[in-house]
């Protein structure tokens, strides 16, 4: 059992303080699944790892400023979150409408589109709001151009259609994304095809 915690602390010190969130399956190659719990668990006793959720652990980093623990980092619980439950998770189209100009609207949460069932999670203090959406969205998980893509469908069609919302995005995307976005546009709705095109090739720009 020593021999386990020992490795797991290895590993967990590798990523840094405050920078990952770890499961229990992050180190199923160590021993077995009733090995590597109670090995948390210990870690958790000892105050090496704290327990930010339901089967979540992180190694915290100490705020200069409260003078205690920070809080985890979200990326990293959301990260943990789709190792942990084998899903994708993005964060939602507000989020990116908001990156990308199109709204003054902010999330009044953490909130994130997935593949996986819609829930609200308490982590570390925080809520975190999954909601489940078609599988041709989160098909643009890990491809530069999901962000527009996420927008758009935030936006909805009638807004996303708006000539302002089509001129914000032809001058603000990168050619790179915009290329991505073509290359893509058999996994998007009917009803985003011209909205894209225009943006990815400057139709009907002016």
């Amino acid at each position: 059992m020593q021999g386990i915690a020992k490795k797991i602390q290895n590993r967990v010190r590798g990523h840094g303080r405050g920078a990952w969130v770890c499961t229990p399956k992050d180190f199923v190659d160590l021993g077995s699944r009733d090995a590597v719990d109670k090995a948390l668990s210990r870690l958790v006793k000892q105050g090496f790892l704290r327990r930010v959720g339901r089967g979540l652990y992180d190694y915290p980093r100490t705020s200069n400023i409260l003078k205690r623990p920070a809080p985890p980092n979200i990326d990293a619980v959301v990260e943990a979150l789709a190792r942990r439950d084998g899903i994708s998770i993005m964060p939602d189209g507000i989020v990116a409408a908001h990156q990308l100009g199109l709204t003054n609207a902010v999330p009044a949460q953490n909130s994130y589109i997935t593949n996986g069932s819609s829930r609200t999670l308490q982590v570390g203090g925080r809520t975190i709001k999954l909601r489940h959406v078609s599988q041709r969205l989160m098909a643009w998980a890990n491809r530069p151009g999901a962000p527009v893509v996420r927008a758009l469908y935030w936006l909805g069609e009638n807004i996303a259609a708006d000539k302002d919302v089509v001129n914000t995005l032809h001058n603000r995307l990168s050619s790179d994304i915009k290329q991505d976005l073509a290359e893509g546009i058999k996994l998007l709705p009917t009803w985003m095809t011209p909205v894209v095109r225009q943006v990815s090739k400057g139709e009907g720009v002016s």
